[in-house]
């Protein structure tokens, strides 16, 4: 009895150990967070022990287990339609209120799930759930995109499969037969899809071949640039769940097809150190000493090494490409983007890349909707409905629908 006893003691305690992560004061239901983080700590650990011993790559079986257990969730009854199709040869999506709403124009909405361009999809409980919310409330269509992912495929794919779709979707006719007004379409986009709707935002502003303009650009907690991984938001939250700062470069690395050895000098700035005259006219787009206001800038300096590695930025060019960061986009692009609504999370490594985006956008005279939440964490989206939900999710799903439906 007594061994019984001890060795469930320990284990008590090597599960709370390896459960307790300290986290800021005012982020919001810390110990829930705590367990979903360890959760999720798991989940990538399993992932990264099956590709050391040469099962398959860690995003796939991260992927196994997500499909898994979202097998073990009820599946919503009832509400709008949902037909699966194909728009220019990528899977979509499609979620339409009720017949009796097809004999007047409704508005639309092309969706961008996240996930680091390699994990997420249309499928996932939590991105049905928001789109099928979306619809029912907005009365609108909504068009979520199945984008191919990492590490099968690479960049521009996933901005290739994203802007493809949402060309075929604002083809006229294409509208015409979803009863869609043409005057009233956005997108919208969470993390990784924010970055992918952003891009897709830019390019369809520009096209003069494409008639149908988007209305408005609803950015979720968007990560839009790879060049600097020391923002005040960075060194912040390095090590708030649930998006380290060390995941978020191997996300990018895999998305860009380049070596993850590359993690620990793009940590420190290595790839943008001051000699490379590359990085001269873009220095000023994600300068956040001048983009942040003080309140976001705290007492955090600028890392910015002098020499670093500038072979970096010549193994992969795709850190300057603007499809993949459109933080660099120039101001006459910027100026031709739709209104924005770009929502940022105060414990969230990405909170200055929406904040920065936010900045460009209105120096460009693009009218803004900045929805910050200073007890929000990166993912506040994906749990704000089903057994794992946060009041903070429930709040932000709430306020981005109502900007929605004002503003499409």
């Amino acid at each position: 009895m007594k061994l019984f006893c001890c060795v469930t003691l320990l284990l008590s305690v090597a599960v709370a150990y390896y459960i307790y992560t300290p986290l800021p004061e005012t982020v919001s239901e810390p110990w829930k967070l705590m367990i979903l983080d360890a959760a999720i700590r798991s989940m990538f650990s399993v992932g990264d022990l099956f590709e050391s011993l040469g099962v398959c790559h860690h995003v796939k079986t991260i992927r196994y287990i997500q499909e898994s257990m979202q097998g073990l969730a009820p599946l919503p009854i009832g509400g709008p339609e949902v037909q699966e199709t194909t728009f220019a040869g990528v899977q979509v999506r499609v979620y339409e209120t009720s017949k009796e709403d097809k004999d007047r124009l409704r508005r639309g909405l092309v969706f961008l799930h996240g996930g680091g361009w390699a994990i997420g999809s249309t499928k996932e409980l939590s991105y049905d759930i928001l789109c099928r919310k979306m619809a029912d409330e907005l009365k609108a269509v909504i068009v979520s995109v199945e984008y191919r992912l990492a590490p099968e495929v690479h960049f521009p794919t996933q901005y290739d499969d994203c802007l493809e779709a949402t060309k075929h979707f604002l083809k006229p006719e294409v509208l015409a037969l979803y009863s869609v007004d043409p005057g009233h379409v956005g997108v919208s986009g969470d993390s990784a899809g924010g970055n992918l709707a952003a891009a897709v935002a830019q390019q369809i502003s520009v096209d003069d071949s494409i008639s149908v303009k988007f209305k408005v650009q609803a950015l979720i907690y968007p990560v839009l640039q790879a060049l600097d991984f020391n923002t005040p938001s960075y060194q912040q939250n390095h090590n708030v769940p649930i998006l380290y700062r060390s995941s978020m470069v191997s996300f990018w690395l895999e998305y860009l097809d380049a070596d993850q050895t590359l993690i620990h000098p793009m940590l420190i700035n290595n790839h943008t150190a001051k000699n490379q005259k590359v990085l001269s006219k873009h220095r000023a787009k994600y300068d956040w000493t001048a983009l942040l206001s003080p309140d976001f800038q705290k007492n955090y300096k600028p890392v910015v090494q002098l020499k670093g590695s500038p072979k970096i930025l010549k193994k992969v060019p795709a850190l300057l490409d603007v499809r993949a960061a459109p933080l660099l986009a120039e101001e006459e692009v910027l100026n031709r983007t739709p209104q924005a609504y770009i929502l940022t999370c105060e414990h969230d490594v990405l909170r200055d890349d929406g904040l920065m985006y936010a900045r460009r956008l209105e120096q460009a005279g693009v009218t803004v909707t900045s929805d910050h939440y200073t007890d929000g964490f990166h993912g506040i989206f994906n749990f704000a409905f089903g057994p794992i939900n946060f009041s903070v999710g429930e709040r932000a799903v709430r306020n981005y629908i109502s900007w929605l439906n004002v503003h499409l």
